[in-house]
């Protein structure tokens, strides 16, 4: 009974409620080939990893005839997980991709020194996306002296370090530290329309708005590596977790829409993981706002060994696929 009434508040406010963004989650063609850059090159540390089959991945990840392996890497206090589809194989990362098509995601890591951070990328040979680290100007109220890099690892994906000057940022980056690597601070999505956007994350998920800001110039131009670069900016966070980050490209908006068919075995892959919620509820309230589903409804995994027993994966209006997970 209990259950039922906390069920009818949470669908008549049509929000959840304690939400946390538990990790991020890309899909790599050689799983140990990634372990190796993500924990020698940043510094993560493997945590756990696990092969999984059957139906109940299936039904999961909307995907026939899968075997997949997946490792849990942990950098600071957050988290990252590493999937490869040894069957079937899907499709490789798209060659042209640039920072504003609508399938762009990444993770920013955030660094105690620029400097050393970039110096020690150079070193290990990563691929660049920006020309080199750009610091945002100081006109820009909330985000000036912000100091940013992009960057791809052995798959493509993009990846970006970030340093926050003493007046901006999450405080827990200004703890001293030895460390290079300190943790993600949020994971950041193109967009196309923010308030659409609004209505998934904030609206319905239950993420909180932290902070707003309109970039542009060329410092932003070098850092995305699109020219003439004008993006709106909104960052969300949960109750834990890092937070999310909208990029809503206002100029130039010629950017790929998020590819027709996309997999969780395709190599353009990543979802984020969300935590602290029912499935269930979660599942009833986004077939109540219509939203897509990518598995077949919520999941049981009895097995426990992907670190949740329940779970089920959607799409945002713009197609990346967020995941609930239930311990």
């Amino acid at each position: 009974m209990l259950r039922r009434a906390w069920l009818s508040i949470v669908l008549a406010a049509g929000c959840l409620s304690a939400i946390t963004v538990d990790s991020i989650e890309l899909t790599v063609s050689d799983l140990d080939r990634s372990v190796g850059f993500y924990s020698k090159v940043l510094h993560f540390e493997k945590v756990s990893e696990y092969e999984a089959a059957g139906a109940d991945y299936e039904h999961l990840e909307g995907l026939f005839g899968l075997r997949m392996r997946s490792a849990r890497m942990r950098l600071g206090e957050e988290y990252i997980e590493l999937t490869e589809y040894l069957a079937p194989h899907g499709r490789p990362a798209q060659a042209d991709s640039r920072a504003n098509d609508r399938s762009f995601q990444h993770v920013a890591i955030i660094v105690s020194d620029m400097d050393r951070a970039y110096a020690w990328l150079r070193q290990n040979k990563v691929q660049h996306a920006s020309p080199g680290p750009q610091r945002l100007p100081e006109w820009n109220k909330n985000a000036g002296g912000i100091q940013a890099f992009y960057f791809r690892d052995p798959d493509g994906h993009f990846l970006e370090i970030l340093a926050f000057p003493p007046d901006k940022g999450n405080p827990k980056w200004r703890r001293k530290s030895a460390e290079l690597f300190l943790g993600i601070d949020h994971t950041a999505i193109v967009v196309a329309d923010t308030d659409a956007s609004l209505r998934f994350y904030r609206d319905t998920l239950g993420l909180q708005v932290a902070g707003e800001s309109e970039n542009y110039g060329p410092e932003q131009e070098r850092l995305n590596n699109v020219f003439g670069a004008r993006l709106r900016i909104t960052s969300l966070k949960g109750d834990a977790g890092p937070g999310v980050e909208f990029l809503e490209y206002l100029a130039p908006r010629d950017g790929q829409p998020y590819p027709q068919g996309e997999t969780s075995n395709d190599l353009i892959h990543w979802q984020t993981r969300f935590s602290g919620v029912s499935a269930d509820e979660a599942a009833q309230l986004f077939r109540k706002s219509r939203f897509a589903f990518v598995s077949t409804g919520v999941v049981d995994l009895p097995d426990g060994q992907a670190g949740y027993r329940k779970s089920l994966i959607v799409r945002d209006p713009d197609g990346h696929a967020i995941q609930i997970v239930e311990q």
